[in-house]
């Protein structure tokens, strides 16, 4: 006896044609898209968090408390390995299967310009543009001139050496609002996409707190910049006259 839902003797069934609905990664992929997405908060997200808002923040203060924040960071234990696997390693992985998601996707904000097509537009680029912002400030800071490991005394005229350029100026200021961007967007997806906060109410709600950590995020290193550019101009070769220890009581 056949059964209700089969279809009658002698009549073709009709196969709807369309797109087919949206689904999570299967295998392998599910699992790097949910790693991908995670290390953008933990550790990638606690490094920007830390670095803008606490060691940078610093330079507020004046040259000796960022010296002295960065020889803080600079002898903590195991400090290559917890940049290698805390910071570096992550950041490539994230970067780069990010990449391979921009590649894959299909972005259609011209034809379809809403919000959210906008904002997911906005994270692919602002993403690209951290990455390169990260690989200029990383190259500049740990393997050109003055290991700041050794001479923590340099870090302050470094930095400052370097903002002080004004096209490298508006290159921090832009690498600066597109990784606070996408690390605060990024949060209000995290959470989407592993179900932490749920309902348009409750997803509107918190995407006002990420952009709102969003401007803090930018006022921060703005600020930061500025205190850098507003000082005279610190030491940061070996062999300058005026050269400080930081072990040196202040």
């Amino acid at each position: 006896m056949a059964s209700a839902s089969s279809p009658a003797p002698g009549v073709t069934k009709i196969v709807a044609h369309g797109v087919a609905p949206l689904r999570a990664g299967q295998g392998y992929s599910f699992v790097l898209r949910r790693l991908h997405s995670l290390s953008g908060i933990v550790p990638v997200g606690a490094f920007l968090f830390e670095h803008i808002l606490i060691s940078n923040s610093t330079t507020i203060s004046g040259p000796h408390a960022y010296e002295r924040q960065v020889s803080f960071l600079a002898n903590l234990p195991l400090v290559f390995f917890l940049e290698l696997f805390g910071i570096w390693l992550p950041i490539a992985f994230h970067a780069l299967y990010g990449f391979y998601i921009w590649y894959r996707g299909d972005g259609n904000a011209i034809s379809y310009p809403w919000s959210g097509n906008w904002m997911y537009t906005a994270q692919r680029w602002t993403g690209g543009i951290a990455f390169a912002y990260i690989l200029w400030h990383t190259y500049t800071m740990r393997f050109t001139g003055v290991d700041l490991h050794d001479n923590p005394w340099a870090s302050f005229g470094k930095v400052q050496h370097e903002v002080f350029q004004t096209p490298f100026f508006l290159f921090y200021v832009v690498g600066l609002i597109a990784a606070s961007w996408h690390f605060a967007y990024g949060i209000w997806l995290f959470s989407a996409k592993w179900g932490i906060v749920s309902g348009d109410k409750a997803q509107k709600r918190f995407l006002a707190l990420c952009l709102g950590l969003f401007f803090v995020l930018t006022g921060a290193g703005l600020a930061s910049l500025t205190a850098l550019r507003s000082r005279p101009q610190q030491p940061f070769e070996p062999g300058t006259a005026g050269n400080s220890q930081i072990t040196e009581s202040r």
